[in-house]
This record gives structure tokens, C-alpha cells and sequence, in this order.
């Protein structure tokens, strides 16, 4: 079982920081280093020297490291999104992305989102610049364009895990149908897809949690794996930014366990990951706007909080079963 969190580049000159990191986990992800901002100032540069120090600490420290993510319509360079591009111009920088940063980190990365967050909530493909504003010239094909980039994807990495990544389909509903259908069409046609990622950013203290369970055994009964991939568990916050009810860390506990519970019991989902793993440094705050925050298993201390023990517990008491043949 991978236990994971997003890393950030400019915190690994924090002990406290790289510290708490080296002993709780044995997984990392880039929050932003290997996207392609970061990635490529212009169209002719590479630059992976960000993403190359956060390799560098996960290897020093025996991590398995996710890649975060090859294709997104937002966090695009203004070269790329002001560029005016042509169809067949973006899908020769598209291909051409995809191929040098898998290359780059060949053996080095294991898992990839290819493609983050192309359904949107109503379960439609979200306009984007790789869709179809304008499209690489498959704006007419349904999720051709996903398949496109999984397939370059593959070819310069046969051996890495491939996965789509998504927020808001983590429960049955209208969003995760539209994934599993685009899924079970791939796998019965032969795509190179191996997993799925359910971001599980909780803005609220009443999750579907068995609802959750269902859907994580549906995609491992298609023969994907499931990765927990960008968790946090927000409580409200006042405007100095501290918990207005105490109690409502009591309940981002329970969730934490019966999210790890969920992917515990299911022998295909075979990693848990948070995004980020302590409250001073935790995404939620930007998100909401500060109306909430605390969303992570340490506090701005680095102490460890009940959601750490929550998880703790879970994986201690929850043994994974042994995986069938057919997976």
C-alpha cells in the first residue's frame, strides 16, 4: 500500500518539512513541478530542473514518485494559451510534450496522470485548449483526444502506470458514470489506461462514504487500479483562520478513516494520498477563500493531528486482501 502527498519544490529547504515527509511517507507527487508551466517557459524549452529536485528527494529517501499531469486545461503557460495555435499545431506540441516529459523521467516515475479533470460535474467534456478552443482535430470524437494522449503516452513509456484524474467523481453520480463509461469503451478497444484517480478534495463533513466504497468497486472490477490522489478534509474557519467548532476535527477524523477504510477493503485501489500534509501549507485555505482550512493530517506544527491517527489506524487494522489473478 503507497501512502503518499503532494510536495512543493521551495518547502524542501524546511527540515520540519522534509523531515516529516522522509518518515511518514513512501510515496510523493509534484503540487505543480511537472506541469507544463513549470515544465516549458516557451515552445522550445524544456525546463525539468523543479521537477528533477523532487526525483532527486524521493529517490534519496526509497519514495516511489506519481507524475502530475501531462494535459489540463488550466495552469498552461500564456505562450501556449495566448498562442493562437492551429489544430494540427497543437497536436505536434501536445505529442511532442507528452513524449519528452515521460522520456525525461523514464524509470524514474511509475504512475502518470495523463489527463487531469477533462469531464466536468454534469459528466460533458469541458471545453478546453486540447478539446476544442480549438482542439488538436478531434472535437468531434468524444474523448478521442484523452485516448490520444494516453496512447503517446504509452508508447514513450510502455512500463509506467496510466492514469485519468478527477475531482467531484469520487460517489456514484452523474460525473463518475461519464468516467467509467469513457473507461470501460477504452479498455474494451484496447487503450493503455491502468487506473483511475479520485482526487477526494472534501469541502464538506458529510461525505457519501458508501457510495464512495461502491464506485472505487466498480472501477476495480473494470481492471483499473484506484489511487486516492489529492485528499484533504476542510473545516470551517473563522477569519483568523482558526476552527470554529473544535468538533468538526472529530468529524474530519472519521472521515479520514472511512476514506482509508474504503480504499483498505478494496484490493485495487492501492494508494492513499493527501494534497499536502500540513495545515501551514494546505491548498483549501486558497480555495475557499480562507472560509475554510485544517484540511490535513498535521497541524502548522507539524504535529500530528486525529486525522493522522485516523489514517494511522486504518491502515494498521485494515488488511489489504490478497489480489486475484484476474487483476
Amino acid at each position: 500500500m503507497l501512502v503518499g502527498t503532494a510536495i512543493n519544490v521551495k518547502y524542501l529547504s524546511e527540515s520540519a518539512y522534509i523531515s516529516t515527509v522522509a518518515r511518514e511517507y513512501n510515496m510523493v507527487e509534484p503540487e505543480n513541478e511537472m506541469k507544463w508551466t513549470a515544465i516549458r517557459p516557451n515552445a522550445d524549452t524544456f525546463d525539468f530542473s523543479a521537477g528533477d529536485q523532487i526525483v532527486d528527494f524521493a529517490q534519496t529517501h526509497g519514495m516511489k514518485i506519481r507524475g502530475h499531469n501531462l494535459l489540463w486545461h488550466l495552469y498552461n503557460p500564456d505562450w501556449l494559451a495566448k498562442g493562437h495555435y492551429t489544430s494540427p499545431q497543437l497536436a505536434h506540441l501536445m505529442e511532442e510534450h507528452i513524449e519528452k516529459v515521460t522520456t525525461h523521467y523514464r524509470g524514474k516515475v511509475f504512475a502518470w496522470d495523463i489527463v487531469n479533470e477533462a469531464i466536468d460535474g454534469h459528466g460533458q467534456l469541458r471545453h478546453s485548449i486540447w478539446y476544442d478552443q480549438p482542439g488538436i482535430g478531434m472535437a468531434d470524437k468524444g474523448t478521442a483526444y484523452i485516448e490520444q494522449a494516453f496512447r503517446w503516452a504509452h508508447a514513450a513509456d510502455p512500463d509506467a502506470l496510466l492514469f485519468y484524474n478527477d475531482a467531484g467523481a469520487e460517489a456514484v453520480n452523474a460525473h463518475s458514470d461519464a468516467i467509467y463509461a469513457m473507461v470501460e469503451d477504452f479498455r474494451h478497444r484496447g487503450v493503455p489506461i491502468n487506473g483511475i484517480g479520485l482526487q477526494m478534495h472534501i469541502l464538506n463533513l458529510n461525505p457519501d462514504a458508501k457510495s464512495i466504497q461502491k464506485n472505487i468497486n466498480r472501477f476495480v472490477k473494470l481492471g483499473m487500479q484506484v489511487h486516492i490522489t489529492e485528499m484533504d478534509v476542510a473545516v470551517p474557519v473563522d477569519a483568523d483562520r482558526k476552527v470554529k467548532n473544535p468538533e468538526d476535527l472529530k468529524k474530519q477524523s472519521e472521515i479520514y478513516a472511512q476514506i482509508t477504510k474504503a480504499c483498505m477493503k478494496t484490493s485495487g485501489c492501492t494508494a492513499l494520498q493527501t494534497w499536502g500534509f500540513t495545515d501551514k501549507y494546505s491548498w483549501i485555505g486558497w480555495f475557499t477563500k480562507h472560509t475554510k482550512g485544517d484540511a490535513l493530517p498535521f497541524d502548522r506544527n507539524y504535529q500530528p493531528k486525529r486525522a493522522y491517527t485516523a489514517i494511522h489506524e486504518g491502515l494498521a487494522n485494515s488488511p489489504k486482501p490478497r489480489k486475484s489473478s484476474s487483476h
